[in-house]
C-alpha cells in the first residue's frame, strides 16, 4: 500500500498563505477559433496507469483536436511534493487526481473549483451515475472531486504460498482468528511471512472499527469515533503476536517497499497482501501468478466493508480553461472507448452505462474485481465521504504510533492512549 507524506500538506498550507512563488506552469494560450489550448493533468500511479492514461489522452485529443493535454505524473510520495509548490504559486494543473484524504484540505484553502455548474450545464454527464456515488466527492453541497471509480478493502492471497492443510485456506467468511492461524501456519511451513504487514493502518484499523460498529472519526469530524481503547489494543496486539512469531514483517522491512515490484507478495515473501480492490490487477501483472481476491476477516464484514471513491478528479480554481478541463473529466467518466482502455484500474466505473458496455471486454480477473466491488456496494449502500480537516495529521499520527508499537518502543496500551490524546487535540480544532 502507499505510504503517505503528510508534511506535504503543511507545505501547501504555508506556501499558499504566503502568496505566489516563482512557478510558471500554466499555458497562456487562449482558445481562439481553431487555435489550440493546453490543459494540464496530474496523477499518481505505477507505470501501467501512466501508460494507459497517455493512451486515453491520445483518444481525447483525437476527439477534441483544439485541446492539447499535457501530462504530469509520478508515484504517490513524489506527487504530493510536486503539487505543494504549484499550490503555493496558485498554479495547480487544470485537473488534479485527488485523494479523499486531501479533498477537504485543498477545497478549504480555495484551491479547487466546484464542479456542480459543469454538471448542471451537462458538460459532465451524470445521467447514469447515482447521487450517492457523487456525494463521495462533495464537501457540504459543493462537488470538489468527481469520483473516478469505486473500490473496497480486500486481501489478495497467493494460494500456492499457503500451507498445505485444507483447513488453512481463507474463504469469504473467515474470522480474525482464522487469519492469524493461517498467517502463523504459512510461516511455520514455508518460512515466509503470512501477511505483508497491514500497512496504511488508517485504512485497515478503520475497517476493523467498522466491523465493531464504530468509526475512526465521529460524525462531525471533531473527535475519534470510538470510546473503548481496547479496540485499538486488540488490533495491535494481534500484529505483535504475529510479529513475535515471525509471521509479520518488521517495520524496517516494510519501509524498504517503494513500489509494487518491492511488495512482499510479488517477491513471494508473503502469502497475503492487504490492499484496495483496484490494486488486484496491478498485482496480477507484477506477479504473473494466480491470485485470489477475498474480503478482509470478520465477523461484521457487512458493516465493515463499504465502497469509496478510489480517487477523484478535481479542477483547480486557477485553471484558465475550465470548460476544456470539464470536457476531459467527462471523457474519462463517460466515453466507452476510453473506459475499454482503463478497464477499471482506477476503480469500478461509476457510470452504469459504461459498466454495461465494457463488461463483455473484461478479462476474468477484471470481472472478479467488478463483481467484488458490486457485491460490497449491494450489501452496504454507504459510500465513504471525504475525511475531516486534520485527518492528514491524524493518519500521520496513527502511522507513527503504529511504527513505535511494531518497533517495541511502546506497548499497544500506551499507543492507544497516545493516539487518543493527540488525535483529540488535532480534531478539536474542527469544533
Amino acid at each position: 500500500m502507499k505510504k503517505l507524506l503528510f508534511s506535504t500538506l503543511s507545505l501547501v498550507m504555508v506556501f499558499f498563505a504566503g502568496g505566489c512563488g516563482d512557478f510558471d506552469l500554466t499555458d497562456s494560450a487562449e482558445s481562439k477559433g481553431n487555435e489550440k489550448i493546453t490543459i494540464k493533468i496530474a496523477w499518481w500511479g505505477e507505470k501501467p496507469r501512466h501508460d494507459y492514461t497517455l493512451e486515453v489522452i491520445e483518444l481525447f485529443e483525437e476527439k477534441y483536436p483544439t485541446i492539447n493535454v499535457e501530462p504530469i505524473y509520478s508515484n504517490w510520495d513524489d506527487y504530493w511534493k510536486r503539487l505543494a509548490p504549484m499550490a503555493a504559486g496558485n498554479q495547480l494543473p487544470d485537473i488534479i487526481q485527488m485523494d479523499m484524504l486531501y479533498l477537504k484540505t485543498y477545497s478549504e484553502n480555495y484551491l479547487l473549483e466546484d464542479l456542480t455548474p459543469y454538471v448542471d450545464q451537462n458538460l459532465i454527464k451524470t445521467d447514469s451515475i447515482s447521487e450517492a456515488i457523487l456525494s463521495g466527492g462533495k464537501i457540504d453541497e459543493h462537488l470538489y472531486g468527481f469520483p473516478l471509480g469505486l473500490n473496497a478493502p480486500a486481501i489478495i492471497v497467493d494460494q500456492n504460498l499457503l500451507s498445505s492443510g485444507a483447513d488453512n485456506k481463507p474463504n469469504a467468511n473467515w474470522t480474525w482468528s482464522d487469519f492469524e492461524k493461517i498467517a502463523l501456519q504459512v510461516h511455520k511451513e514455508k518460512g515466509i511471512y503470512g501477511t505483508n504487514g497491514m500497512k496504511s493502518p488508517d485504512v485497515f484499523f478503520s475497517y476493523f472499527l467498522r466491523t465493531k460498529g464504530m468509526n475512526l472519526y465521529n460524525k462531525t469530524g471533531t473527535g475519534l469515533g470510538y470510546e473503548d481503547d481496547q479496540l485499538f489494543i486488540d488490533y495491535f496486539d494481534m500484529q505483535i503476536r504475529l510479529l513475535d512469531k515471525g509471521a509479520f514483517p518488521r517495520a524496517d522491512v516494510t519501509e524498504q517497499i517503494k513500489g509494487i515490484e518491492d511488495e512482499l507478495l510479488v517477491k513471494q515473501q508473503s502469502a497475503m497482501q492487504w490492499v484496495y480492490s483496484n490494486q488486484y490487477i496491478g498485482f496480477l501483472q507484477a506477479t504473473n501468478r494466480r491470485l485470489e481476491l477475498l474480503p478482509p476477516p470478520g465477523p461484521g464484514q457487512d458493516a465493515g466493508l463499504s465502497v469509496k471513491p478510489s480517487m477523484l478528479f478535481s479542477m483547480s480554481k486557477s485553471s484558465k480553461h475550465k470548460e476544456a478541463a470539464a470536457q476531459f473529466i467527462n471523457f474519462v467518466i463517460n466515453d466507452i472507448e476510453a473506459n475499454k482502455v482503463i478497464k477499471g484500474e482506477r476503480g469500478v466505473p461509476i457510470s452504469t452505462k459504461v459498466v454495461q458496455k465494457i463488461e463483455k471486454d473484461l478479462s476474468p480477473a477484471q470481472k472478479k474485481v467488478f463483481d467484488y466491488v458490486n457485491e460490497v456496494k449491494n450489501t452496504n449502500k454507504k459510500v465513504d465521504k471525504a475525511d475531516p480537516l486534520g485527518s492528514n495529521e491524524v493518519v500521520k499520527l496513527l502511522q507513527d504510533v503504529s511504527e513505535q508499537i511494531l518497533f517495541k518502543k511502546i506497548t499497544p496500551t500506551q499507543g492507544a492512549q497516545l493516539f487518543r490524546t493527540e488525535a483529540t487535540t488535532i480534531l478539536s480544532n474542527n469544533n
